[in-house]
């Protein structure tokens, strides 16, 4: 098959090839058409083979040309965490995988868009490749020309088998019977699932005929269908609806559409039933499933290595023999260096490294500090800085201390002061009480040096004295000094470092007999002899490479020849090289270096390894290291190398060497092999499997148990119980040659150096302590190790475990060449909803497109899901080099997860699947069928409980000396006021600079008001009753026009003027109210008309269409004949029109009758009179804001300091200044005021105050809003400026609506707004449940403010209409003198006029007519007393119903969620939710650069999932500013959505989660 890559395809078929492409992306052409010219086009190119139809469709893109073929064998060199993942078989299976996804019908995954200058970003060539330190892998690094023979057929078989899966071939038979599979309740669920697809038609349906009972994707039919994308609808998508019925176009709504396609595919067995208390959101517990493998071995015995059989000329110490060797053999090679050209660098011999390490160890002695008081005493730790090419003198140091009896700490060299890790082991280093470091002279002088040229501390390093250990620094030793050498006793000899899951560092400490027997047991399982060469191409600073080259090779007096790092990246074949050259006895290597030595092996001719006796493989233990195992000896055993040779090892920094493959002659007996079922591994159990299954894990032994170690495998979570034969557990060594604790830390040393295992009956298997060896695996036949992942990498989902290492080679073998480098990928977990999630992170090549790697991503998914069957949670590629390295150029794992977590990976693509993944959701709430009436009363009274209904003081016993109460209408009040009080100021209009701009008192503003009314009648030609529209910015024109219009006896309507930069989105808003109110004439300012008839305004509307505009800057001088006098109290007295948080656009009804009474109720609330000053900062349009603006002061006589919200943009502080200056004891705001001081006056308080600013005199400052109180920002207010004298108690809020613009307003009397806390959770299933503050999920809701006399409010059912009990959660009813009489509309809609203003109970007290506010709260009694003495009730709003969505069943109010979502990250400033077509789409105003907008995707999912239990469809970052805001400072989320489906948004990045 192999020759399938080299068919060329001519030139001309490409690139008709390239145009079918296009006209099928552009829509032109449709995927059967495309398919069907494609497979004709290039069927004559297609080799046949038997039984294939030459018409099938194979090939996606142009095949693979040989030269390409051999650059794609070529690019497998490798990173360091690399090749021990490298696997044919694998990839195979990957491969398998796949096509079994693919007959299953494709699943359309919507692929994100993204803003263009992001695109850009991540594709640029201006890339730095992963820089050559690391270990990441090269493109150039490897010479070698050729590909491994061993692998040429699978690696070809494989691009054409994937290739041949990214064609569209999709079989299209579906067949209902299920009798294959057993007729079990897999398969019909699966018949289920076909013919739901069969009907909606999104794809081909699968194919069931092949599925057999055995078959994995039919036990768990949930995740196998994930991500492959079909080609997407988008160019002529189809016309959709959005909720309201509107047709919406476009791309973004195609691709919700597709999603929402995707997702109604079942991907799960239902959740399993179960009783649920109402709001007790259960979170699903995964059910064991009882099929699942269980362990049925018997328990274990602990195995037993060979007796350690101590031979007499062993040296007492390791000193001893440097001792022996340094001066019986003083010219015997020790070490040998190597420089990057492969030449010997340096040679030691036994003689200088003996007297140069007596020289360091009498230095460090004698010569630091004073005699007196010497720097470092014996048994001190000291660090040991050296670079990984300088093994010398890494050797003299570490001797040195040795003699000197210190104790060494070998760390990495820090390249710079921000290293990853390199701060944990600062941490480490300052525990350790180091003082002092060991260097090298290139690498003192290559650390980063300050301006003064010291050394700067490296962050959370202690402060270190560097001390360089080259012979010519340091002074000779006196001829009568000699080190002082002892046997091995139980001092410590040395501290290995270790990094943990979370990243933190420990310090294993071994002692100097554990270090001499460590080196006995090693000489005797690897039979070292006097004087053998050793090549070592591993770190010599830890583990095997630390043990065998340093140690254990002083001990033997043997020869190391060490190749550094450096020199094998330049030449792979370099240990190869040396072994022959210096006829080695043993190399140490790990697999990566045997498969780079693969890659490049073809140029050698003369390559003989017939004097290699041993070849350790350092990561024998890794499962993965197999393969490269076996390709070696596939190619170099004609080179001489004996199957034999090949030893694996096992090791780990607490437990040392643990097992190692003894070399034996004996060639027959053939190493262990074990075929393990993944599925079984997962279950901890161990099932061997046939090779044929998809998903196996082929491990290799790594030998026996150490001389004179005891060996057993206990669980790994719990109470250290032997396992059983057939169970996978964390294997426990019992030995001498162990760690022996983590170095200042005794619990966690308790935990693991210090473990009694136990068997079945709880008695523990042996007095001697056994060290846990953090590895995962099995003791096999015959004593033999497995092992099969680390417990570091374990990864527990859904109750079953998988292994982090076991992930990347799946992902890795879904050829990855293309889009993501080998050696960087990541794989760790992270916790959300009570379970672990896996994260996939990889780095992405520069030059691969976003549909590559979106591509590459789909496939990676369903690789995962078909071989592990666990879902990834989260897929992210970041840019090349960017992820955080380990000092050897690994990945660093921790560091990676926490950048993740807190948002700062900036990934360049994000594939985020809760949907698939997330299975322990709670059971979508089932609505209860509705109690009656009657028992609910009869249940209430029965538990004592009272209807909730509440009212504010009545108005009519309330005797005043209210003279305005006598006039039916305000006009009259005006009148009365004139005549009485001529120049009493009523208003005041500040400007920016705080100074007075114009003020009116009782007779001007009747005489400007006279004037209008002649203006209207003359000019304007209007009659009684007709309806004028007032355009005017917030001020006194706007005042004087409303009572010109009442003395007209015309009806106003207050209207925002258009925004003069911003007219096309303002103006239409205008024209929709003045044509909907049918205003027959419009009034205004000359600056607005001439605005109004702009060519900005012709083209946002028709201005031929305007009915006649009045302007009022120019009035007549004379005064009207006659006043207008209203007959009857109950006609219109104005119209109030606002656009609402969901987009509606409603006009109410104000009577005469109900706005004298609303301006009394408001009077007697907040204790009106006319000595009193009043500032109000808001918009003086609808509402009680226009209320406050321009009707109390007429009505209660005081004055008005008016302050226009927008000057406040000039100057922040202009409010509170005004309230200070005019000693104001009552202030009226909005939440956007409110907003503007927090932000931008935050760090100005110290400077107000010295300005003299002053609040103390408030005792009411009041928000006019109609939602819940924004209980975070007036809080943050409050406290903000309490050092100005602000008393919390003031800050309140009040509560309006349309059927009643204010039910409630904190007054002056009233008890202080109480604040309770609610459980979220609760509220979802409309209940209120109360808690303490800081309980999880509560929610503190604030009063609204106290109940305006002459107000009563009852809590409503708002289905049933039915009364509800005290603290229950219902539609907030209001009957009152003050609400509006009606809606004002064009069509006349009489059945919401009815419903909405004149409600009745459905059971209790049936008379009243009520209104309904479409609220959500609830009334609740608390301890304190109002005024009368009464038990005060506090109402608290929730909600309002139209924002409020259904999801799973649940209320949710969006406000919650965009909370959640704006505290997760400090980049977001402002959110905004609405659902579509039962998806949750979020959008987030992103205050930070464009590369931060995908590090937003995964926290948003995440907090939406931990805090309400919703997965989030969608995800769209934007701007700032993007999100619409009304005059009330409320977000109006449908318009946003209005915008979004028709793609008006612009946004930076749209994620759609699947």
């Amino acid at each position: 098959m192999a020759d399938r890559d080299t068919l060329p395809l001519p030139l001309e078929v490409r690139d008709r090839l390239a145009e079918l492409e296009l006209e099928l992306s552009e829509g032109d052409i449709t995927q059967k058409g495309y398919e069907k010219k494609r497979s004709k086009l290039i069927g004559a190119f297609l080799p046949k083979a038997p039984g294939m139809d030459p018409s099938v469709p194979h090939e996606r893109r142009t095949p693979v040309t040989p030269g390409s073929s051999s650059r794609y064998h070529r690019r497998r060199s490798s990173g360091s965490r690399d090749e021990r993942y490298r696997s044919d078989v694998h990839t195979e299976a990957v491969q398998a995988a796949l096509a079994k996804q693919k007959e299953r019908g494709k699943m359309a995954v919507p692929m994100p868009s993204k803003r263009r200058s992001l695109v850009v970003q991540s594709s640029m060539d201006a890339y730095t490749p992963p820089d050559t330190s690391s270990g990441s892998e090269e493109e150039g690094s490897m010479q070698g020309e050729g590909t491994p023979t061993s692998s040429q057929g699978s690696i070809n078989m494989e691009n054409w088998i994937s290739r041949a899966i990214h064609g569209s071939t999709t079989s299209s038979t579906t067949s209902s019977s299920s009798t294959q599979s057993g007729g079990s309740g897999a398969a019909s669920r699966l018949a289920d699932v076909m013919g739901q697809t069969h009907l909606e038609n999104h794809s081909t349906p699968p194919d069931v005929t092949g599925y057999t009972t055995d078959s994995i994707q039919v036990e768990r039919p949930q995740g196998s269908t994930t991500a492959s994308r079909a080609t997407p609808k988008y160019g002529n998508a189809e016309l959709m609806e959005t909720g309201d019925g509107v047709p919406v176009g476009g791309r973004v709504s195609a691709k919700i559409q597709q999603l929402v396609n995707t997702l109604k595919r079942p991907k799960r067995p239902p959740l399993r039933e179960f009783f649920v208390d109402d709001f007790e959101e259960l979170l699903e517990v995964q059910q064991p499933d009882p099929n699942q493998p269980k362990a049925e071995g018997a328990q274990m015995l602990a195995m037993r290595g060979e007796q350690l059989g101590v031979v007499t000329n062993w040296p007492p110490s390791l000193e001893a023999a440097l001792q022996r060797w340094g001066t019986i053999s003083p010219k015997a090679p020790c070490l040998t260096t190597m420089d990057t050209n492969g030449k010997p660098l340096y040679i030691l011999t036994y003689g200088k490294l003996w007297v140069r390490s007596m020289k360091v160890a009498y230095n460090i002695l004698h010569k630091l500090g004073s005699k007196q008081e010497p720097m470092v005493r014996p048994g001190d730790r000291v660090a040991l800085v050296f670079p990984n090419n300088d093994p010398a003198a890494f050797m003299v140091a570490f001797y040195g201390c040795l003699l000197a009896e210190l104790v060494p700490v070998p760390i990495e060299v820090p390249l710079t002061r921000k290293d990853a890790g390199s701060q944990q082991i600062g941490f480490l280093l300052g525990s350790c009480g180091v003082t002092v470091a060991l260097t090298s002279d290139a690498c003192h002088k290559g650390l980063p040096k300050s301006t003064t040229g010291e050394i700067p501390q490296f962050k959370g390093w202690p402060k270190l004295l560097w001390f360089v250990t080259e012979s010519k620094h340091l002074s000779k030793p006196p001829r009568d000094w000699l080190p002082h050498i002892k046997d091995a006793n139980n001092d410590t000899a040395y501290i290995e470092y270790k990094t943990c899951k979370d990243g933190s560092v420990l310090g294993v400490t071994v002692m100097r007999i554990a270090l001499l027997t460590h080196c006995q047991a090693l000489t005797q399982s690897c039979g070292y002899t006097e004087a053998e060469t050793i090549v070592n191409v591993l770190d010599f600073k830890k583990d095997v490479g630390l043990w065998h080259g340093i140690l254990t090779s002083v001990m033997n007096m043997m020869h190391v020849i060490s190749i550094p790092y450096s020199l094998m990246k330049v030449n792979p074949l370099s240990w190869i090289q040396k072994v022959c050259q210096y006829k080695a006895k043993v190399a140490c290597v790990k697999s990566r270096d045997m498969h780079w030595a693969l890659v490049a092996h073809k140029d050698q001719r003369d390559v003989n390894l017939s004097s290699l006796r041993m070849l350790v493989v350092a990561d024998g233990s890794n499962p993965w290291s197999i393969s490269s195992c076996d390709a070696f000896l596939n190619v170099f055993q004609s080179k001489g190398l004996k199957p034999e040779v090949i030893c694996p090892c096992a090791s780990s920094p607490e437990a040392l060497t643990v097992a190692i493959r003894r070399p034996t002659d004996d060639s027959n007996q053939p190493p262990g092999r074990g075929v393990l079922s993944m599925q079984g591994l997962s279950h901890g159990v161990i099932r061997v499997d046939s090779e044929e299954k998809l998903s196996v894990l082929t491990l290799q032994d790594v030998g026996s148990a150490m001389p004179g170690a005891l060996m057993c495998v206990v669980k790994p979570d719990g109470v250290p119980q032997l396992c059983k034969t057939d169970e996978i557990g964390e294997l426990c060594v019992c030995s001498v040659a162990t760690g022996t604790s983590y170095y200042g830390l005794s619990g966690m040393t308790k935990n693991t150096f210090e473990v009694f295992p136990m068997n079945s009956v709880g008695a523990p298997i042996s007095e001697y302590p056994f060290t846990r060896t953090g590895l995962l695996g099995f003791v096999g036949p015959g004593g033999l190790c497995f092992i099969a992942g680390k417990m570091d990498g374990l990864m527990v989902v859904g109750g079953r475990r998988h292994n982090a290492d076991d992930i990347v080679a799946t992902a890795l073998a879904v050829e990855p060449m293309k889009f993501v480098y080998r050696g960087r990928i990541a794989v760790f977990s992270i916790t959300v909803l009570h379970d672990e999630r896996i994260v996939v992170v990889a780095e992405q090549r520069p030059d691969s497109t976003e549909e590559d790697s979106f591509q590459w991503m789909s496939r990676v998914l369903q690789a995962i899901d078909g071989i592990h069957q666990v879902g990834v949670y989260c897929l992210a590629l970041v840019p090349s080099n960017t992820l955080p390295k380990t000092p050897l150029g690994g990945i660093h794992l921790s560091e990676t997860k926490q950048l993740f977590l807190e948002g700062s990976l900036h990934p360049c693509n994000v594939l985020m699947c809760p949907h698939t993944c997330v299975t322990n959701l709670p059971k979508p709430r089932q609505k209860q069928p509705e109690i009656g009436p009657a028992s609910v009363m009869v249940g209430n009274l029965v538990s004592g409980k009272r209807i909730a209904q509440a009212s504010g003081r009545d108005l009519g016993q309330m005797e005043d000396n209210d003279q305005a109460r006598k006039f039916l209408f305000l006009s009259e009040v005006l009148q009365w006021r004139a005549q009485t009080t001529p120049d009493h100021l009523l208003y005041t209009l500040l400007n920016s600079r705080g100074t007075i701009a114009s003020s009116l008192s009782c007779v001007q503003l009747h005489k400007r008001a006279e004037k209008i009314a002649t203006m209207l009648a003359e000019r304007g030609h209007l009659q009684d009753g007709d309806h004028v529209a007032l355009v005017y910015p917030p001020g006194i024109d706007l005042i004087t026009a409303f009572y010109g219009c009442l003395y007209a006896g015309c009806v106003p309507i207050t209207v925002r003027p258009p925004h003069p930069q911003n007219i096309a989105t303002t103006l239409p808003t205008v024209k929709m109210i003045v044509e909907v109110s049918r205003s027959a004439c419009m009034m205004t300012t000359a600056v607005i008309c001439k605005l109004l008839r702009s060519k900005e305004a012709s083209a946002a509307v028709d201005v031929r269409t305007w009915p006649p505009v009045l302007d009022t800057d120019d009035l007549p001088k004379k005064k009207p004949p006659l006043l207008y006098k209203p007959s009857n109290p109950d006609t219109l007295a104005y119209l109030d029109f606002s656009v609402s948080t969901t987009g509606m656009l409603a006009g109410v009804k104000m009577s005469h009758t109900a706005t004298s009474a609303f301006c009394r109720s408001i009077k007697l609330q907040c204790e009106l009179y006319p000595s009193r000053e009043v500032a109000i900062c808001l918009d003086p349009y609808c509402g009680l804001g226009f209320v406050i603006w321009c009707l109390c002061s007429v009505y209660s006589g005081h004055q008005s300091i008016l302050i226009p919200p927008s000057e406040l943009e000039v100057n922040p502080a202009l409010w509170l200044l005004a309230v200070s200056q005019y000693k104001v004891r009552d202030t009226f705001c909005s939440y956007s005021v409110m907003e503007l001081c927090t932000k931008g006056l935050g760090l100005q308080t110290e400077s107000l105050k010295s300005r003299g600013l002053d609040l103390s005199r408030v005792r009411t400052c009041v928000v006019v809003a109609e939602e819940r109180p924004r209980i975070a920002l007036t809080q943050s207010f409050s406290k903000l400026f309490k050092d100005l004298g602000l008393h919390p108690r003031a800050v309140s809020t009040s509560f309006g609506c349309r059927v009643n613009l204010a039910v409630c307003l904190q007054g002056t009397s009233g008890p202080d707004p109480t604040t309770v806390y609610v459980d979220m959770r609760a509220l979802r299933h409309d209940r209120v449940r109360l808690v303490e503050r800081g309980s999880p999920h509560s929610l503190p809701l604030m009063e609204s403010g106290k109940i305006l006399p002459g107000v009563r409010i009852i809590i409503a059912n708002p289905e049933t209409k039915g009364p509800l009990g005290d603290s229950h959660l219902g539609e907030i009813w209001v009957c009152s003198g003050h609400n509006a009489s009606g809606y004002f509309t064009v069509y006349g809609d009489e059945a919401l006029q009815s419903d909405h203003f004149n409600s009745r109970l459905s059971f209790g007290d049936t008379q009243t007519i009520w209104a309904r506010t479409g609220y959500l709260g609830f009334l609740r009694r608390t301890e304190l007393t109002d005024a009368s003495g009464e038990r005060h009730d506090a109402l608290y709003v929730v909600g309002a119903l139209d924002e409020a969505m259904e999801l799973r069943g649940m209320r949710y109010h969006p406000i919650d969620i965009e909370t959640s979502v704006i505290r997760t990250h400090k980049s977001i400033t402002e959110c905004a939710v609405f659902t579509w077509t039962n998806l949750l789409v979020v959008v987030v105003e992103l205050d930070g650069s464009e590369q931060e907008a995908l590090d937003l995707v995964p926290l948003v999912t995440n907090v939406v999932l931990e805090e309400h239990y919703l997965i989030v469809g969608v995800v769209v970052v934007v701007d700032i500013g993007v999100i619409p805001i009304n005059s009330r400072g409320e977000k109006q989320r449908m318009h946003l959505r209005d915008g979004f489906l028709a793609d008006q948004l612009d946004p930076i990045y749209v994620a759609y989660n699947m």
